[in-house]
């Protein structure tokens, strides 16, 4: 499936989104259709290299292997990536391809904004958080101690090749995180997937079915590349794809990011549920529902209580999306309804943490 991306600002910063079993193979002579003559530098997850570089690379080919981890999704590592690229002979007319997870795509994104004033990069998405979420839409950034993704950019890819095979050697933990950013997109925009996903094709997800698989990847894009389409800097309608990320942000900077952050977003989507309770928004049975959903798919829904209630609220204070005094929650209705909740009265937000413990 072909997915366009049509940015709405001066300039060409539009693209496509292939999802297509086998894809990965067929990459290299994409990127000389796409890119001619642009030298090609792979910056990819070592653990994806280990697994797949075969179906990638030739003897001759630039690539940069690094450890893909949230702690090291960091300014440190942009440094050395740079560094890297510099010493490897990288300059202004070449080529980045991000391949791994959301980490990786981040972190290359973010890089090629910046190297050279900018070069263009591919997204090569390889877990299912980056399939349906992370990859799409131009985010960037990485994390300081004071919070995740706090120094960024929006910097559109080239193009985004999805190969839904990537996600039959997930480990199952790693699987899971993708199935929270499932959850929360069909919640936002596809209420039909949500009732396959409690009724229809739970197992057939958790086996790795690869049509289903496709299916659901391709569902989740599109309800992204929609969105940003419509607001590409998060001024308005993007700020939906928060749903579960305000409190969600908070547990992961609390644990130390020791809790993965589709963990995190299951909890925050659980949280954001109970508060549109308390705000008489939500019926009863919708955190009720939702907490069901994660569950079938092994995500927590509660806040583990070896954390701080006092460190959670402060952590939300600390959000990069606060304005001012107020913050902004993402309450979910129905499936296919999401509403926005912006405010400076924290105590419905308190009883919101307490009753998620």
């Amino acid at each position: 499936m072909e997915i366009s991306v049509n940015i709405k600002r001066e300039g060409d910063y539009s693209y496509k989104i292939e999802c297509e079993q086998g894809l990965r193979k067929k990459i290299r002579n994409k990127l000389k259709e796409l890119a001619p003559g642009k030298k090609m530098f792979w910056i990819c997850d070592w653990e994806v290299t280990k697994r797949w570089a075969k179906d990638f690379f030739w003897e001759d080919d630039e690539v940069i292997e690094w450890e893909a981890r949230e702690d090291l999704k960091n300014l440190s590592s942009i440094e050395a990536l740079a560094r890297e690229l510099v010493r490897r002979g990288a300059d202004r007319t070449s080529l980045l391809v991000a391949v791994g997870g959301g980490v990786t795509g981040d972190v290359v994104g973010f890089l090629a904004s910046v190297y050279m004033r900018g070069v263009p990069f591919v997204q090569v998405p390889t877990t299912l958080v980056a399939q349906v979420d992370s990859s799409i839409g131009g985010k960037t950034g990485v994390d300081l101690p004071e919070g995740k993704n706090l120094v960024g950019t929006f910097y559109q890819p080239l193009w985004v090749a999805i190969d839904p095979e990537f996600l039959v050697t997930l480990p199952e933990r790693v699987f899971s995180q993708g199935m929270a950013e499932v959850i929360k997109t069909a919640w936002i925009g596809d209420p039909e997937l949500i009732k396959l996903l409690e009724e229809g094709n739970d197992q057939a997800v958790k086996s790795r079915d690869l049509a289903v698989l496709e299916n659901v990847v391709s569902r989740c894009a599109r309800i992204k590349a929609n969105i940003v389409m419509a607001d590409e800097r998060e001024s308005g309608l993007r700020r939906v794809l928060n749903l579960g990320h305000t409190f969600g942000h908070a547990i992961e900077k609390v644990s130390g990011y020791s809790i993965p952050h589709g963990d995190a977003v299951a909890i925050g989507c659980v949280c954001a549920a109970h508060l549109g309770v308390l705000l008489k928004k939500v019926s009863d049975d919708v955190p009720v529902r939702m907490a069901s959903l994660f569950s079938k798919y092994d995500l927590p829904v509660k806040i583990p209580k070896l954390f701080r209630f006092e460190d959670i609220m402060e952590a939300l204070w600390a959000d990069k999306k606060k304005t001012g005094q107020k913050l902004t929650f993402v309450i979910p209705l129905e499936p296919g309804q999401v509403e926005l909740y912006t405010t400076r009265d924290f105590s419905l937000v308190e009883k919101t943490v307490l009753l998620n413990y």
